[in-house]
């Protein structure tokens, strides 16, 4: 029974290759269209819902030796990977749309920002409940912190935090700066600023609290980048396209793998031992992963110029990847060993698969009845998800 797991590497190639269309000789100029980046966001939502069972079963620094599970390991140190493709999407997508739609800035705030607070902030309320009903402790000031999501309550929120503040940053540079150029600068120095700030904040238990928080954050900016000289990019990389895919396909795992050596060497934790150069050593170890992570978006794009992929099923959860992403962790911690923060969790599943499916089955009508509840108190029932460069 432990050995089923190794299902999942079979099904995610037929989920994602199902109805997929190769373009042949010629090219699929919709590999950024609404349909498309929705059925890439529906499959990264799965594989995202994999890489934290993943760490509740087999991260090491996680578990005790005594309650790993082997079968998923594969997902456990790629999480920054996946979100990297959103945040492109996020960037080139608010790029597009603002260039794209007549006075897309107006009413932006309330349009863009505040669904992705709205879902933060129910999801956070679902699982502060869940807490106490597991049995976790908490004097006033947790509940504040946890309320406030200050200390993370839901603790795979970090992405639609920071997610808020990009946006602000570009809501701003384009309200106030008329040049386009210095506004695509204004906004990708924010998030510069962001990562070299991270860089400088210890690990802890509030905001920023380690590096997964900034070291993919840098595709946003460059997603914004893309979108402005797509129509120089894109036909420069349909004339040389075979020359840059197989040199991004073959670059991919060597950088991987140097990007982990490099992070070994030098690290983010140097706070944990004391190290003198703390800092320098993770801004060494973020450079490596920005570079990692810009090969690896741009690996995937490269395929999505010759493959459409979509079908019923990832198109789907395209309409839901924003909640499914907030609401699957809470089956993640029910049915893990013990639920985040150390209270043993009241279900534990023991088989991986079971568990897998149990957080997928649960987790999608979840996803759905939010979609509807944030619809309903937006008065907008596809408010969050409408456009396709939506979180996951």
């Amino acid at each position: 029974m432990k050995q089923a797991i190794y299902l999942v590497y079979v099904a995610l190639p037929v989920i994602l290759l199902w109805g997929a269309k190769f373009s042949g000789k010629r090219f699929n100029d919709g590999f950024l269209s609404l349909e498309q980046t929705k059925a890439i966001q529906g499959f990264l939502a799965i594989c995202i819902m994999l890489h934290h069972i993943a760490q509740k079963t087999c991260a090491s620094w996680i578990q005790p030796q005594t309650r790993i599970v082997h079968g998923l390991d594969m997902f456990v140190p790629i999480g920054y990977l996946l979100v990297s493709i959103f945040l492109f999407f996020n960037g080139y997508g608010v790029y597009k749309s603002y260039h794209t739609k007549e006075n897309y800035l107006d009413g932006f705030i309330k349009k863009r920002i505040l669904p992705v607070v709205l879902a933060l902030y129910t999801t956070t309320v679902i699982f502060f409940i869940a807490r106490l009903l597991v049995g976790e402790k908490m004097d006033a000031k947790q509940v504040i912190l946890y309320l406030t999501s200050i200390q993370l309550c839901n603790p795979n929120t970090w992405y639609v935090i920071v997610l808020p503040f990009f946006y602000l940053a570009f809501y701003f540079s384009f309200k106030f700066i008329k040049k386009d150029g210095l506004a695509v600068l204004s906004a990708t120095a924010f998030v510069v600023f962001y990562m070299l700030l991270g860089t400088r904040i210890d690990h802890n238990n509030y905001w920023i609290r380690g590096e997964w928080w900034y070291n993919c954050v840098f595709l946003f900016p460059v997603g914004i980048i893309f979108a402005k000289f797509e129509n120089k990019i894109i036909p420069h990389l349909k004339k040389y396209y075979w020359v840059y895919l197989v040199a991004a396909l073959l670059l991919f795992y060597p950088l991987y793998i140097y990007s982990g050596f490099i992070c070994n060497i030098f690290g983010y934790y140097g706070d944990n031992w004391g190290a003198p150069d703390t800092i320098f050593r993770r801004r060494v170890s973020l450079l490596s992963q920005v570079f990692l992570t810009t090969e690896f978006v741009f690996t995937v794009l490269l395929v999505n110029m010759k493959v459409a992929f979509g079908n019923k099923f990832l198109k789907f959860m395209g309409t839901i990847t924003l909640e499914f992403y907030l609401i699957h962790g809470l089956y993640v911690e029910l049915f893990g060993w013990q639920f985040d923060g150390g209270v043993p969790s009241p279900y534990h599943i023991k088989y991986v698969l079971v568990y897998v499916l149990v957080v997928f089955a649960l987790g999608v009508p979840s996803a759905m009845l939010l979609k509807r509840l944030h619809g309903v108190i937006l008065r907008k029932p596809d408010a969050i998800t409408s456009h396709s460069r939506k979180a996951a």
